[in-house]
C-alpha cells in the first residue's frame, strides 16, 4: 500500500516538474511538493552529467535547498555551489557517484529544524521561552515523517537510487546540523552518514544558553545509534555566530568517543577564520562531501 502511495505521489508531483539549468548537471525542481505532515515546499532534485548511466545512486539529502545551486533564491545572495563542487568530485573519481535532493526550508523553518527530543530534555521554563521566541511548538517530527515516509519513497521511485542507509546521506548548517543528527538518531535504518556544518548548539537567538546542548546530549546519550553502521561529520569555524560553537562542539565530541565512535566513521574540523554563512560553506562543501560520500 506504501508503495502504490509512493507511485501515485510520485506521478502526480512528476507532472509538475521544471527543468532548470543553474550549473553543471542538471535540476529537475519538484514545485510545492504536497505532504500530509508539513507544508507544501518546493524540491530541487539535481542529477550528474552521465545520469542514469553511472547509477544506482547514492542520495544526500539536504535542507535549506533554495541556497545551495543558485544565488538568485539564496536568502544570502551567495549559493553553496553544489552541482558544481560535487560534479568536479565525481569527474576526479573523489567521491562516489550520487543526486543531491535540496529540500527548500519552510517560514517554520525553526520549528521544523529544531530536534523534538532536544526539547523533551528542557526544563519547563526553557520550553516556554523556546515557544515565545520562535512563536510555536517545534515540528520536527512530523518534517522528518515528510522527508522519510512520503518525499523518500518518491525520490526512490522516480529516480535510479540506491535505497540503502549505507548509501542515504542527509545534511545541513545552522539548525540544518541539528536537525540532520536528529535524523540520524530517529531513522537510523533509514540514514546511514549525517552532516552537521556550523551547527547551532544553542538553538536560540536571543541567548547562548547551555542548556540546550546539554539537552541535546541527556537525548543523544540514550539515542546516538551504533558507530558500527554510521559516520558522522560536523565542523565550525571561529567567526560571527560560529564563535559560539566550539565548546558545545568539544562537547559533543567527548560524548562520541565515549560512544566508541573514531576517526574510522566521524571527523569534527575547526576552520578558523570561516564565517557563519554561505560563503564559508561553500569554500568547505568539498571537504564534506569527500567524507561523506567515499568511493
Amino acid at each position: 500500500m506504501i508503495r502504490f502511495f509512493a507511485f501515485i505521489l510520485a506521478t502526480f508531483v512528476q507532472l509538475s516538474a521544471q527543468t532548470l539549468t543553474p550549473g553543471k548537471g542538471r535540476i529537475q525542481r519538484f514545485k510545492n511538493f504536497p505532504s500530509s505532515q508539513v507544508t507544501p515546499r518546493n524540491v530541487d532534485v539535481w542529477l550528474p552529467d552521465g545520469y542514469p548511466k553511472f547509477g544506482p545512486y547514492a542520495v544526500l539529502y539536504m535542507h535549506d535547498g533554495q541556497n545551495l545551486f543558485d544565488s538568485t533564491t539564496s536568502i544570502s545572495g551567495v549559493s553553496w555551489n553544489a552541482d558544481r563542487i560535487a560534479m568536479a568530485l565525481m569527474s576526479e573519481r573523489k567521491t562516489k557517484q550520487f543526486i543531491i535532493v535540496g529540500i527548500h526550508s519552510s517560514p517554520k523553518q525553526s520549528l521544523e529544524y529544531t530536534p523534538q527530543g532536544l526539547i523533551n530534555e528542557l526544563s519547563d521554563e526553557l520550553r516556554i521561552e523556546f515557544q515565545e521566541e520562535f512563536q510555536g511548538d517545534v515540528l520536527s517530527d512530523a518534517y522528518l515523517l515528510f522527508i522519510v515516509k512520503e518525499l523518500k519513497p518518491v525520490i526512490d521511485n522516480s529516480f535510479y537510487t540506491e535505497r540503502s542507509k549505507e548509501y542515504t546521506c542527509i545534511a545541513g548548517s545552522r539548525r540544518g546540523g541539528l536537525i540532520s543528527l536528529y535524523a540520524l538518531c530517529q531513522y537510523p535504518n533509514v540514514f546511514g552518514t549525517a552532516a552537521c556544518i556550523s551547527t547551532h548548539w544553542p538553538v536560540s537567538l536571543n541567548q547562548n544558553n547551555p542548556a540546550y546542548s546539554k539537552a541535546m546530549i541527556n537525548y543523544l546519550n540514550k539515542k546516538l545509534p551504533s558507530f558500527e553502521n554510521h559516520r558522522l561529520y560536523f565542523d565550525f569555524g571561529s567567526e560571527t555566530l560560529d564563535i559560539q560553537n566550539k565548546p558545545y562542539q568539544l562537547e559533543i565530541d567527548a560524548l562520541l568517543k565515549s560512544k566508541g565512535y573514531s576517526k574510522k566513521n566521524w571527523i569534527t574540523k575547526e576552520y578558523p577564520g570561516a564565517e557563519h554563512h554561505e560563503n564559508a560553506w561553500q569554500s568547505r562543501f568539498s571537504d564534506v562531501l569527500k567524507f561523506i560520500m567515499p568511493r
